[in-house]
């Protein structure tokens, strides 16, 4: 029967080991492209192009173009909130 020798491995505090940083380095990665990617849909969310129109808040404002000769505006109105 084969014996194990005990030997005496010398390992320093966990931070100075490589492996639990490459470990947690895809998990970080995640958090902070996800951040990124919550902040850059909140600021560029107003700048949605519309169709003839603009939005405010939950209605959509449509202006109708101007027929020849004519100055008025028309604006249309549509709500857009699910009952």
């Amino acid at each position: 029967m084969a014996t194990v020798k005990a030997t005496n491995l010398q390992s320093g505090p966990w931070w100075r080991e490589p492996w639990p940083w490459f470990l947690m380095a895809g998990p970080a990665i995640a958090i902070i492209a996800c951040a990124v990617t919550i902040t850059l849909a909140l600021q560029q969310f107003s700048d949605q192009p519309l169709n003839d129109g603009f939005k405010r808040g939950l209605v959509i404002e449509r202006v109708q173009p101007a027929q020849a000769g004519t100055t008025s505006v028309v604006i249309e109105q549509v709500d857009v909130t699910e009952r």
